[in-house]
């Protein structure tokens, strides 16, 4: 059965329309909880008021359309801190309530890292949006990707830099966490493939202040081309900015943060005419155009990767439960797995049996501080 925006008002209809069946799946409590791992103070506050907005908006489609399994949705949240202990902490808090059927993790990957061994304890779906490759491949089967995983972005960067700009002399500037190494890794690897080399590697923490070092090294290094894997808006903004005050004009493509709403805003003029490989794209499909529509009553932020992914999980979550007729944890992963063919905001969602559902990316430019979109790259292998 292939699981689309339409099948979720037809999962619901079919579910009201037979109430025997009805009341043998549903959850007991009154509505159908879901836990939400949510930044609402720390450093990426602002992200986290993006998150929430993609997942009410979903949310609201939903309960609109009859709710899932003849029930309205709520969504329980918990703060994150934009911090690995607050992330255990918060997890911690959801996973202790009972009637929380499933959980939206992260979009961290080094956060969804530290709450893994806590997932595959309380044994139930978490749609999370880090896109570490590791997180799908380590034995957890209770996680759920909803956006594409870093292999995939780092053949779109690679095949960009040097298919398209025709640039084989790479600076890459990644973080240091789980998100950061194991983008250069793959970054590099693609590099090497393409017959393209790394001139430089630098990695840098996360929250770093001073990007001196760093834009000197790329200033001397000889590289015609800067690739980057950053995981926080200021960060984007300070190296932007220092790049420019040293005179480095070089193509710069980068992961989905370089085109975040937050660190468009940041930087202002230091991003303009770059390139980044995002999950979401307005002008992509017309389901994105529409969430777009739908994004821009609530906020005044355009909408990008931090609303997309959740309002995308919170759609193909509540069809699957509805298609399995069931809260229990079983067998809602084995509903989200089986989905082929649901057109989300950010892509088209067909999950392979390690729980990732997208295998593309979006070509994306900084045309004077507004996001466009270039192309589509998806991959069948």
């Amino acid at each position: 059965m292939r699981l689309n925006r339409r099948s979720v008002n037809a999962g619901l209809a079919a579910s009201l329309a037979a109430p025997m069946f009805s009341r043998v799946a549903r959850a007991d409590g009154a509505t159908i909880k879901i836990g939400m791992v949510l930044t609402v103070t720390g450093a990426a506050a602002d992200n986290g008021k993006y998150a929430l907005a993609g997942a009410k908006i979903a949310l609201d489609r939903v309960n609109k359309a009859g709710g899932v399994l003849g029930k309205q949705v709520e969504l329980v949240t918990e703060d994150d801190q934009t911090t690995n202990p607050g992330a255990v902490l918060a997890f911690s808090k959801l996973a202790a309530q009972p009637d929380i059927v499933a959980f939206l993790g992260p979009i961290r990957s080094t956060q969804n890292h530290a709450i893994a061994p806590d997932i595959l304890k309380t044994g139930k779906p978490v749609c999370f949006g880090g896109t570490d490759p590791a997180l799908t491949k380590m034995g957890n089967p209770w996680l759920v990707r909803f956006r594409p995983n870093d292999s995939y972005s780092a053949r779109v960067i690679a095949s960009y830099g040097v298919e398209t700009l025709g640039k084989k002399n790479w600076a890459i500037v990644h973080t240091t966490d789980a998100f950061g190494t194991s983008g250069f890794k793959a970054l590099s690897a693609s590099l090497d493939k393409l017959g393209a080399k790394v001139a430089l590697d630098q990695g840098y923490p996360n929250q770093s202040q001073d990007f001196t070092p760093v834009v000197l090294a790329i200033k001397s290094s000889g590289a015609d081309i800067i690739g980057s894997y950053t995981a926080f808006d200021n960060d984007v903004a300070i190296f932007a900015r220092q790049l420019r005050q040293v005179g480095v004009t070089l193509p710069w493509v980068g992961s989905a943060g370089i085109a975040s709403a937050g660190a468009v805003k940041l930087a202002g003029p230091a991003l303009w005419g770059t390139y980044g490989a995002a999950d979401y794209a307005v002008d992509s499909s017309p389901e994105a155009k529409e969430f777009a529509k739908l994004y821009s009553a609530v906020s005044n932020a355009p909408p990008d990767v931090f609303s997309s992914w959740t309002y995308d999980a919170i759609g193909v979550l509540s069809a699957a439960i509805n298609k399995a007729g069931s809260t229990e944890p079983d067998k809602i992963r084995a509903a989200i797995l089986s989905t082929k063919g649901y057109k989300g905001a950010e892509g088209e969602y067909d999950f392979d049996e390690f729980g990732d559902g997208l295998h593309g990316y979006n070509i994306v430019r900084n045309e004077k501080g507004v996001i466009v979109f270039d192309k589509h790259i998806e991959f069948t292998d």
